[in-house]
């Protein structure tokens, strides 16, 4: 069997899986659609917040990231797993004792506010458009390759599969589908892992195979890698702050951490469980599940890199000739995310530091029939570039290295399909929440709670499933015109959140004295000062107004993550505005006396 077919089959097998469940846990009631009727174990809901969790750019460009990035990317390793913290500590167990629908509910009634209600949606909605046109751009990388359909046709395929468990299954329907979807990522990420390390290390625990040697006998794995990057004028793989300066990583980090705890797709999955103390097991069991694939992405990152240098440049370093590589880099050229521009005309490929193509590549039938373009960053050649012995030659997507990588390394053909059906797993997961979360805000919130109050439950289910279905047509749209590497576009989106929800939930459960004026005061100031830096500099679906370099950026923080600063903003105009307007109301005070102390509590007080 061709892997084509074996792709088109286990790719498919998966889909009739999701479809299957979808129509089992068909929501009925709002309740089933919104939060799944809160009948949800934690050890289920941990599972299916991990895949939800576990998106596009934890699966496709986390590791392509660490395998370009080294030290640096850390930051995502340590900011996306230590949300979690903040989150089982900070939000989960009250909100869920809060015991209402979405995020927006809960900004509504501790603010006494519909306004606060309708800028809570509008900051939502800024941050799952921006997070899922991420996955969509990784829905579309995956069936470009795997499938061979062009981008623009695997993203219909796969907005039709969302659609389907999406808006039929709802909350209930997804939990379990996402069930179904971490089991699969899961085994697609770890496995190739496992091959690859004990093809190159001799040890198959990929979480041990950093400390190893080569089975080549080049000396221990990170060593081996920081040779060939040195010589080929990379940067060390693991010497700190080549890429990013020390206050960028840690404004990065903070941003990821803080906006992992505000995000609405993960906060709304701890309001379906049954009782207070289920929503935190359920994030200790979520961060179990998470940490798997997380403790295995460095060494898939490590692996690919070393794996990407010796097919292209051979063990020797000295360059491969085109007609000699195998199938899998002509495969990539043709999907656009590799390319080949051949600067001295020798006919082979050489991979150093450097631009290889100015721009995005593009199929250039003149040239051998190979994609490239004609606007040559460093036309010198036979000269010592960046301290390589040529120019750079190959364009390499960062969020190809997952995929490709069980190609590069010769893995069987099932390996490299469970991957396409791990990958498509993970976007869609993720897909899948943020546009219930979009539908949920648009007709609980907006519809039912604000503009249409007494519409009935068969008319509002009828409205979040129509909801769902117009954000599936946009989120499809974002993700043929994406702005970023799927890693950066979902940070951006953590910085949306970080700035904007984070930190008036946590006014709202820990400080008595926060009113409705500092709240919408707080998150129209974090959101605004967040998503203008980032359009300023990178654009998001425009022309950035600046070049995006560190010396223009502010305190040399990036877009990235300038969530940190736009979060301190966020709370210093919040506390500063409370200040100076009336106090809650009475009903108010109680409420949060209500939601802050456990019950059995008796008569103890807040301080």
């Amino acid at each position: 069997m061709t892997l084509q077919m074996l792709t088109y089959l286990i790719v498919g097998m998966t889909f009739v899986i999701y479809i299957a469940i979808a129509i089992w846990a068909r929501a009925k009631t709002t309740g089933d659609f919104y939060i799944a009727g809160k009948g949800v174990s934690p050890i289920v809901n941990g599972m299916a917040t991990g895949a939800d969790w576990m998106s596009a750019a934890s699966f496709i460009s986390m590791a392509g990231l660490i395998s370009f990035l080294g030290y640096e990317a850390g930051i995502y390793l340590m900011g996306w797993t230590g949300g979690y913290v903040l989150l089982a500590m900070l939000l989960a167990p009250y909100l869920r004792k809060f015991g209402k629908f979405t995020v927006p509910e809960f900004i509504s009634e501790r603010y006494y506010s519909d306004l606060a209600r309708v800028i809570a949606v509008i900051c939502l909605i800024f941050i799952s458009f921006t997070y899922v046109a991420g996955q969509m751009r990784g829905v579309g990388i995956v069936f470009s390759r795997f499938l061979e359909l062009p981008i623009e046709q695997g993203l219909y395929v796969g907005m039709g599969i969302v659609f389907i468990y999406s808006v039929m299954g709802g909350m209930k329907g997804i939990t379990y589908t996402q069930v179904a979807q971490y089991i699969i990522l899961i085994f697609a990420y770890t496995v190739p892992a496992i091959f690859m390390a004990f093809q190159l290390t001799g040890n198959p625990v990929p979480q041990m195979a950093l400390g190893e040697t080569v089975v080549s006998g080049s000396g221990y794995l990170l060593n081996a890698l920081d040779k060939s990057l040195i010589d080929l004028g990379f940067g060390s793989y693991t010497e700190p702050f080549n890429d990013k300066s020390m206050i960028d990583v840690c404004a990065i980090t903070l941003a990821l951490m803080v906006g992992t705890a505000g995000l609405p797709h993960v906060i709304v999955r701890f309001f379906t469980v049954p009782k207070v103390s289920d929503a935190r097991k359920s994030a200790g069991w979520a961060l179990l599940f998470i940490a798997l694939l997380y403790t295995t992405a460095p060494t898939v990152g490590v692996l690919s890199r070393l794996n990407l240098i010796q097919s292209i440049n051979g063990v020797e370093q000295t360059g491969t000739a085109y007609q000699d590589m195998p199938n899998w880099f002509k495969t990539w050229e043709r999907s656009g995310l590799l390319a080949w521009f051949d600067h001295n005309q020798d006919g082979k490929l050489q991979y150093a530091a450097g631009s290889a193509i100015n721009g995005k590549p593009v199929f250039d039938a003149e040239n051998s029939g190979q994609y490239g373009q004609r606007v040559v960053m460093n036309p010198s050649s036979g000269k010592v570039v960046n301290g390589a012995p040529f120019a750079n030659e190959i364009y390499v997507d960062r969020d190809i290295m997952v995929l490709a990588n069980p190609e590069i390394a010769g893995l069987p053909d099932w390996v490299i399909a469970l991957v396409a059906a791990g990958g498509v797993a993970a976007a869609l997961s993720t897909a899948a929440g943020l546009l219930l979360v979009i539908s949920a805000s648009i007709s609980h919130d907006l519809l039912k709670s604000t503009f249409h109050p007494n519409i009935s439950e068969k008319n509002e289910l009828l409205a979040s499933r129509t909801a769902s279905a117009l954000a599936i047509l946009v989120a499809g749209y974002l993700g043929l015109h994406p702005p970023a590497f799927v890693a950066q576009v979902v940070a951006f989106a953590f910085g949306l959140a970080a700035s904007s929800l984070f930190p008036v939930m946590l006014l709202g459960i820990f400080y008595k004295r926060m009113n409705k004026w500092g709240a919408i005061a707080g998150m129209l100031s974090g959101l605004l000062f967040t998503m203008g830096y980032i359009i300023y500099f990178k654009g998001i679906f425009i022309e950035p107004m600046a070049e995006n370099i560190p010396e223009n950026w502010i305190l040399g923080i990036s877009p990235e993550g300038i969530g940190s600063i736009g979060m301190m903003i966020n709370f210093g105009v919040a506390l500063c505005v409370a200040k100076l307007t009336p106090p809650p109301p009475e009903h108010v005070l109680a409420l949060v006396e209500r939601i802050r102390i456990p019950k059995g509590a008796g008569n103890a007080q807040m301080h």
